[in-house]
């Protein structure tokens, strides 16, 4: 004994001994070495026989202890350390081995040297967590498996597996999955603590010195993980979830995707043989690809032809190709896909289930929250918590930018399954109605935004009018409704596949009113977006639904707007005629002379480009002298584009001279001006006619002369963001300034070349013509 102090004997004794000659009560010797009451208190008591060596130098030095005291204090310390089983030892039964290893794992190369990378430069005092999370299938736990072999060597202390059956009805409680830890390392039963913070505290005590790698198995949330982690020391721990497991703090995060097609055909290669694949290439590409290049699908799908060495893969590919019977397919044994997406569909919250699998029913590659809260009828807010729900349990996909969402294709089928099994069909058909009605009103809202003809009389080729209505009536949710052009543009545009989902489901169920005044909204927005085949489909249904309206004036307008559709968008030239002589029927019967006018002037381009050019010179013609009888602001708007059109035809037949007269025509009555018509618009179809006059006297090899009016006919095009009139414009200025050998002339063509080919055109072939000219004529 010294000062009273034992040698030898229980630690706890030792520990309340050199307290008290400190004169320190538990408090204050809690504060001084950054230790807890409550575990200084179980030390004393000896609940707590052998704490860590960090855990006593810190005490050592809170108690003002010399050298040999402070060893004194580790020695007893370390008699009360249970001592581990070695970790080099065959596995015992019990111990938590690491699962086998599959020899045909396959890529996932990155995110393994990331791990390699995290175990070679880890901290000695800052233990490493990994967290593979991610949608069920993607091979988190065989890819934490093949990783831990791999890592193996860098652990020498021990290296343990541990399955927390995350989506069991009960998963492993940490306090049970503490004792299991404990007992690996050593720790004879008797000597767990009951409690799970005991528990906790002897697991990190006795991980804290080692090199352990641990792999945390299927992972349900934090609370689950985090008495497992070690709280110092060289260990890395690799925990694998279906959750994002978010609240983590200080984790590397190994973000594993779906494969590409090629390593989905590589690892289908690895299940089956190079030879079958090799006799069926694209066989097993399609393969690949009915599996949504998943990992779990691609191996049930491999598993499956390798229990049938003689069935031929395109078999299996033809009976995939059905989406009703993928995922009864996609099972091997006892691996199937549906099984592992039910398992997390069944965790979900009601309201969550709900939104899942109705979402299903959402039109298009991906949906807003809107669009689930409509088809699950919840509130936003609602829709919006379970959609980040979902995110999290790796069920659905969000977009990196935008607030939308996203299925994988196999999902998808799992959750329209659920629609059938636990909605019905007429709870399906009413969410479809619910969503399609909401839908429709905020499109035709949004589209009004463009429209500048407020009685709706004005059919297509004009440009629109940049101050209209900011606030269009109508929305079904006006306090949410995009405000300005710009949001109502890129509402449309995100949400083209559901409003036009939309717009036939309005179509089938006979709300044909509704389908004509979505595609009256619709047809001056569409001029910003020529190059969307949509347009002939839009057009096609409202045509329908005025003839089933029997309105004979709304079936001309909406057949002019077909064949503008046809003409342009899809350049189908015979289905342009057909359509625009029936609305000139149509027309002549409801006695409405600006659809006729209108009529004769898409027949006429049709006609242009089947090259009956006499036949379309005539049309043009009498367009043009229907229209010039006819006092409405309407009829100037059509007059200028039917002389527009008159004066290109002239010009392409050889007769630039004339077509320079009629072009300076146009140009004239724009700067006249047009009752009820707004500058903007009348300055937009102004720079039609100058880019026409650029073209003519282009034509005329009057280059100089030329390239002004074709400036400021793209400048203005530009300005109104309308790429669509702008590509065509930027080529032909850059084919005059090729002309006349400006150094601008490359830029600008290249430029032209790539805006056609985005929006589809007809003339990015001729772009690519002028640009190798150009070459040819440098070398």
């Amino acid at each position: 004994m010294r000062d009273g102090t034992p040698v030898t004997g229980d630690f706890g004794q030792r520990l309340r001994h050199l307290r008290v000659r400190a004169g320190l009560s538990q408090e204050a010797l809690s504060h001084a070495a950054g230790v807890s009451i409550r575990a200084l208190a179980d030390m004393e008591r000896g609940r707590t026989r052998g704490p860590q060596r960090r855990t006593v130098q810190v005490l050592a030095e809170a108690l003002g202890l010399d050298d040999d005291e402070a060893a004194n204090l580790e020695r007893s310390a370390a008699l009360g350390r249970p001592r581990p089983r070695t970790a080099t030892a065959p596995a015992a039964p019990g111990t938590l081995a690491l699962p086998r290893d599959i020899r045909d794992f396959t890529a996932r190369g990155p995110a393994l040297a990331q791990l390699l990378d995290l175990a070679q430069d880890a901290d000695p005092g800052r233990p490493a967590v990994a967290v593979v999370a991610g949608q069920p299938g993607l091979g988190k736990t065989a890819f934490a498996v093949h990783a831990a072999h791999r890592l193996a060597p860098h652990f020498p202390d021990g290296r343990f597996a541990l399955d927390l059956h995350g989506m069991d009805p009960e998963p492993t409680t940490p306090r049970d999955a503490l004792a299991r830890l404990l007992g690996a390392v050593g720790v004879p039963d008797a000597a767990i603590p009951a409690g799970t913070d005991d528990r906790a505290g002897l697991w990190r005590s006795m991980a804290g010195d080692r090199r352990l790698l641990l792999l945390l198995d299927n992972a349900v949330d934090e609370s689950q993980v985090c008495p497992l982690l070690p709280g110092t020391g060289p260990s890395l721990t690799i925990v694998t979830s279906r959750h994002s497991l978010a609240g983590l703090e200080s984790v590397h995060r190994s973000d594993l995707s779906l494969l590409r097609r090629e390593e989905a055909v590589e690892l289908l290669t690895r299940i089956v043989g190079p030879e079958r694949v090799q006799a069926e290439a694209q066989a097993a590409r399609d393969l690949a690809d009915l599996c949504g290049h998943l990992p779990l699908a691609v191996r049930i799908a491999g598993q499956r032809l390798l229990s049938r060495p003689h069935e031929r893969l395109d078999k299996l590919v033809a009976r995939l190709a059905a989406e009703s019977r993928r995922l009864d397919g996609l099972q091997a044994g006892s691996l199937r896909v549906r099984a592992a997406f039910a398992l997390s569909y069944r965790q979900l919250r009601p309201e969550s289930r709900t939104f899942l699998r109705r979402a299903s029913l959402a039109a298009g590659a991906d949906f807003s929250p809107e669009t689930g809260a409509l088809l699950a009828d919840l509130p936003h807010d609602e829709a919006v918590a379970c959609a980040e729900e979902l995110t999290d349990a790796g069920l659905l996909q969000s977009d990196p930018a935008t607030e939308r969402y996203r299925f994988h294709d196999l999902l998808k089928l799992y959750a329209a399954e659920q629609v059938a099994a636990e909605d019905g069909p007429a709870v399906r058909d009413a969410a479809l109605d619910r969503t399609a009605r909401w839908m429709l009103r905020r499109a035709t809202a949004a589209a009004l935004h463009f429209d500048v003809e407020q009685d709706r009389t004005a059919p297509h080729d004009g440009p629109e009018e940049r101050d209209a209505p900011a606030a269009p009536h109508g929305d079904p949710d006006p306090d949410a409704a995009p405000v300005g052009r710009d949001n109502a543009r890129a509402w449309l545009e995100a949400e083209r596949s559901q409003w036009l989902a939309a717009l036939r489901r309005a179509h089938g169920t006979g709300l044909h009113r509704q389908v004509l005044d979505a595609a009256e909204a619709m047809h001056w927005f569409s001029d910003l977006n020529q190059h969307w085949e949509q347009w002939v489909e839009v057009f096609q249904l409202s045509v329908d639904s005025a003839r089933s309206l029997g309105s004979r004036r709304e079936e001309a307008v909406h057949l002019n707007y077909l064949a503008w559709a046809y003409n342009l968008c899809v350049a189908d030239s015979p289905a342009a005629l057909t359509a625009a002589d029936t609305a000139l029927v149509a027309a002549r019967d409801c006695g409405d002379g600006l659809q006729e006018g209108w009529a004769l002037g898409y027949g006429a381009g049709a006609l242009h480009r089947l090259g009956r050019v006499q036949e379309a010179h005539a049309r043009l013609g009498e367009a043009a002298r229907r229209l010039a009888s006819q006092d409405s602001p309407q009829a100037r708007l059509a007059e200028l584009t039917i002389l527009n059109s008159l004066g290109t035809l002239l010009r392409q037949a050889g007769r630039a001279a004339e077509a320079l007269e009629v072009h300076r025509r146009s140009e004239e009555i724009c700067r006249a001006g047009i009752p009820g018509r707004t500058d903007d618009v009348i300055a937009l179809y102004l720079a039609v006619a100058q880019q026409q006059i650029g073209n003519d006297l282009a034509a005329l090899e009057r280059f100089d002369e030329a390239e002004p009016p074709l400036r400021r006919a793209l400048a203005a095009f530009e300005a109104a963001q309308m790429p669509a009139w702008a590509g065509p414009a930027r080529l032909d200025l850059g084919q005059t300034l090729s002309a006349t050998g400006h150094p601008e002339a490359r830029e600008m063509l290249l430029a032209a070349r790539d805006a056609l080919a985005a929006l589809k055109s007809p003339r990015q072939a001729e772009a690519t013509a002028a640009l190798a000219a150009l070459d040819e004529a440098a070398a």
